[in-house]
């Protein structure tokens, strides 16, 4: 599969050069700098795989990724001063996460057992190593099976990222959510566990499509939610998904994000603008936004920057605000409002007003769109929920488990339509 991997800093010298098969020579690295062939960038380094055959493009790019996880797990971050500080450890690593250029164990987990900057005791060495064959070549190599822990518990994060392109007049151009279910597992033993969330396949089996009120704070019922481009850690039984639509797994000890989906549908808004500018003259322009929160009065907003964008001669702002704090970013060419705590069913407003230079060069200002960032917890925009957490361990313990919601802005922007004057020209 595999002939070597390279590892480049910016500048296209070699840090690393792991040979597997004889079918290439070190000379090959030459032709990245040379054509500037795919590669997966990382920091201010190039991770390089070299091939001979015909592999698996996406399987490739996987084991990449994998070197960069690995890279994180054992140095914080992998970059050109930890290359250049761990040159034996990763050249171990190299050797073991890759037999005859075919991709092996890449758990951080297990190989920081055997692969670490510390020695193992001689009188532990052997059970050390019988415990770790077993784990490598066993069916959950993700996993120990002899974690204790004096209290079990378990940690749900629902993390959504929204994107939004909105008209001048209100029209939802382009909306979806992308997201990520985080888990922190603290659990002994060899727990399995069990996830159920109102995935529409699911509710429409269970003829359960509009159960109950939504405990994510929308005020929506709670709708199924219909999933795409689902992807899953390997800890999860994917047989049993297709088959009844819940997440069967035996979690990694600590934290890892156990599954990324999708969803273009029926997303719920968690701000509203509108935005009146107006172009006063030539050299005044006056901004008037209003921005209301979309999802329950229980539920409230943090960290939230509002950016509105001005003219590029704007010399001047006057900004009055009914919360928060605001004021003109001339390296960014934008009045910057920051609110820390944003209310729901609540609605704020900033006017102001831009003074502006004449200048020698007619431009017409572009009207670039206004953007929000922010944080809503205990919301979901997509209306998922996680209907149940259930945990099976054969000693039968008590276990504690917590599920948390957020979304957040991915791309979140309003565009701003033309008032007053057809078109502002800056002279």
């Amino acid at each position: 599969m595999l002939s070597a991997i390279f590892v480049f800093n910016a500048k296209g010298d070699v840090l690393i050069s792991r040979m597997y098969r004889t079918d290439v020579k070190r000379s090959a690295s030459d032709l990245f700098r040379i054509h500037v062939i795919s590669s997966t960038d990382h920091e201010n380094i190039f991770l390089v795989a070299v091939s001979r055959t015909n592999p698996n493009t996406a399987t490739v790019y996987e084991f990449l990724y994998k070197i960069v996880r690995l890279g994180k797990a054992y140095f914080g971050k992998l970059n050109e001063e930890a290359v250049k500080s761990n040159f034996t450890l990763i050249y171990e690593l190299l050797d073991e996460i890759c037999d005859f250029g075919f991709p092996q164990n890449t758990e951080a987990e297990t190989l920081k057992q055997y692969i670490t900057t510390e020695g193992i005791e001689s009188e532990r060495a052997l059970d050390e190593g019988s415990r770790i064959a077993i784990q490598a070549t066993g069916a959950v190599s993700w996993r120990r099976p002899d974690i204790k822990y004096r209290k079990n518990e378990a940690f749900v994060d629902v993390i959504e990222s929204i994107n939004l392109i909105m008209s001048a007049k209100g029209t939802v151009l382009r909306s979806d959510v992308s997201a990520q279910i985080v888990m922190r597992a603290y659990l002994s033993g060899m727990p399995e566990c069990k996830i159920g969330l109102n995935d529409k396949v699911l509710l429409d089996k269970e003829g359960k499509n509009t159960s109950g009120p939504s405990r994510t704070g929308s005020g929506r019922n709670a709708l199924a939610v219909e999933l795409d481009d689902c992807q899953f850690h390997q800890c999860v039984k994917l047989g049993r998904f297709d088959s009844d639509r819940t997440i069967n797994f035996i979690p990694p000890d600590g934290e890892f994000e156990l599954m990324r989906y999708r969803t273009t549908e029926n997303i719920s808004l968690p701000f509203k603008v509108h935005a009146v500018v107006n172009e006063l003259s030539a050299t005044r322009v006056e901004f008037r936004i209003a921005v209301r929160s979309q999802f329950s009065s229980r539920v409230y907003a943090q960290n939230i920057v509002v950016k509105i964008p001005t003219p590029l001669n704007t010399a001047s702002t006057k900004i009055v605000v009914s919360a928060g704090r605001a004021k003109y970013n001339g390296s960014e060419n934008s009045i910057v409002w920051k609110i820390a705590r944003f209310q729901g069913q609540e609605e704020l407003l900033i006017s102001a007003e831009a003074e502006l230079t004449s200048t020698t060069v007619k431009k017409t200002w572009s009207r670039p769109p206004i953007s929000l960032d922010f944080q809503v917890l205990m919301f979901t925009a997509s209306g998922l929920m996680v209907r149940f957490l259930k945990i099976f361990e054969k000693s039968n313990y008590q276990s504690v488990k917590w599920v948390r919601y957020m979304t957040k802005a991915g791309s979140y922007q309003i565009r701003v339509g033309s008032h007053g004057r057809d078109a502002l020209v800056t002279h």
